[in-house]
């Protein structure tokens, strides 16, 4: 059996085959760079590397694209409450964006398109929309006839008649029928802008995506993804949009991710508990974060709290307290071939059940599980009286695979600088000199500094808190 994803699109979990065999397109909707991100935003990227991650693991060549909204509403708020253009603030926040979602183990994309450089390629997919007679120009603003493509409502699962219900024309909007939506907004004065056929404006929100889509990925992609909140009416929209213009297919599989609440509470400006990631990493190890992100199926929603983080960082240190345990051990090792392969079997069948975990909808959770399953048969091996190199390298070799198809690279552990190396030495002559209060005020020294040295019978180790 192969990889299962739940479509959005079909509500059923299906066999993933690929357009082109070996080769994925997968498309990621990114953020609006008005700020930094917060924990929402950051559960995609999370997500959505992952899945990149397992599937080149699992030998895919996969071409990844995610956006940057680098204008809108958003930003042109922004630029006036600050004073600057549009332009400076949105790359300052893409900049952080980096920053952030680097620190949480995500790869860069293979493109990060932006719409203030796509914007020849949306003006020309919304000329051919008109030309279709998908859209049509109203007082220099260009509006999408909805109720034109006969499937919307397809990935929502809702009908023409229940989105009718509530649809109402806003004042300022020149549009035929309530259903319909902005491809190109007119500009106000002072606003940025942009020569088009229908005067100077800005592309909609929708739009921007079913361009870069086609212009990175071709008519028909393999995987479209996001957050829960973009699949009505972002990504019913880009469907309509996509699907008029080319008669194909837009997105063959739909995966969004769940909400994040805070302390049970849906995250929200207005209830004062909006978290960035910006403040969070500095409090946190960020793969801390990551961590607890991928602990739960991508599906379900998560709730943040502090209590949880800090369950969340124990349990993580615990894995990589085996794997130091293991790298410590090796050198004190032989090379027994005495029952070396039930164990190096056993190791083997934690891997076939982790490639099945994830081969299940990419279930994070499950795979944690057995990492946590990994970390146990290891520490039992160390309680062997006779341990093999051979056996405590396949265990390593396993970790570090795993771990790293999560996003979570077991680095070594940062060089001492001098000061830190300095100590220990110092700790280790009061030790030989039996100066055991010197060496216990040296150990709570370097506790204070983040480091913490254990005494075991092979000799000194160390790790950072």
């Amino acid at each position: 059996m192969g990889i299962k994803i739940y479509n959005t699109l079909t509500r059923n979990k299906e066999e993933f085959i690929p357009l082109e065999e070996g080769k994925v397109k997968m498309y990621v909707c990114g953020p609006t760079v008005y700020n930094y991100i917060h924990i929402g935003n950051a559960r995609p990227a999370v997500v959505f590397d992952t899945v990149r991650r397992y599937l080149e693991f699992r030998g895919y060549d996969v071409n990844y694209v995610s956006n940057f909204t680098d204008v809108d509403d958003k930003l042109i708020k922004a630029a006036n409450e600050i004073g600057e253009d549009v332009p400076t603030i949105a790359q300052r926040f893409i900049d952080a964006y980096f920053e952030d979602v680097h620190a949480l183990g995500c790869k860069t994309a293979d493109v990060h398109p932006r719409v203030t450089e796509t914007m020849d390629l949306i003006i020309d997919f919304i000329s051919a929309l008109i030309e279709k007679g998908f859209a049509y120009e109203s007082g220099g603003d260009v509006y999408y006839r909805t109720r034109k493509f006969k499937e919307y409502g397809k990935l929502s699962h809702q009908s023409i008649e229940e989105l009718k219900i509530g649809a109402r024309i806003q004042v300022g909007e020149k549009k035929q029928d309530a259903l319909d939506f902005v491809l190109w907004k007119s500009a106000k004065e002072g606003e940025i802008s942009w020569d088009s056929p229908w005067g100077k404006g800005r592309p909609g929100w929708h739009i921007e995506c079913s361009a870069m889509a086609r212009e990175y990925l071709g008519d028909t992609i393999d995987i479209h993804a996001g957050g829960q909140d973009l699949a009505f009416p972002h990504h019913e929209n880009e469907i309509a949009q996509s699907e008029a213009l080319t008669g194909q297919t837009f997105a063959r599989y739909w995966m969004h991710n769940g909400y994040i609440n805070i302390d049970n509470e849906k995250m929200s400006k207005s209830l004062g508990n909006f978290v960035t990631v910006y403040e969070i990493i500095k409090q946190i190890d960020p793969q801390v974060l990551r961590f607890f992100m991928i602990s739960v199926h991508y599906r379900n929603p998560i709730n943040y709290s502090q209590e949880l983080l800090e369950k969340t960082k124990a349990a993580f240190e615990r894995l990589k307290t085996s794997y130091q345990n293991l790298k410590h051990r090796l050198g004190a090792s032989t090379n027994l071939t005495d029952d070396n392969q039930e164990w190096l079997d056993k190791i083997d069948g934690l891997r076939e059940q982790f490639i099945k975990d994830m081969d299940d909808d990419f279930n994070t959770a499950n795979g944690v599980s057995t990492l946590f399953e990994l970390s146990k048969l290891s520490n039992l091996y160390l309680m062997e009286k006779n341990t093999s190199e051979e056996v405590i390298n396949a265990f390593m070799k396993e970790f570090e695979i795993l771990f790293d198809v999560l996003g979570l690279p077991l680095k070594d552990e940062e060089l001492l600088d001098e000061e830190i190396e300095a100590l220990i030495e110092k700790r280790t002559q009061a030790r030989k000199d039996r100066n055991f209060q010197l060496a216990d005020e040296i150990r709570d020294q370097l506790k204070e500094m983040n480091v913490i040295i254990e005494d075991t019978p092979q000799g000194i180790r160390w790790k950072r808190g």
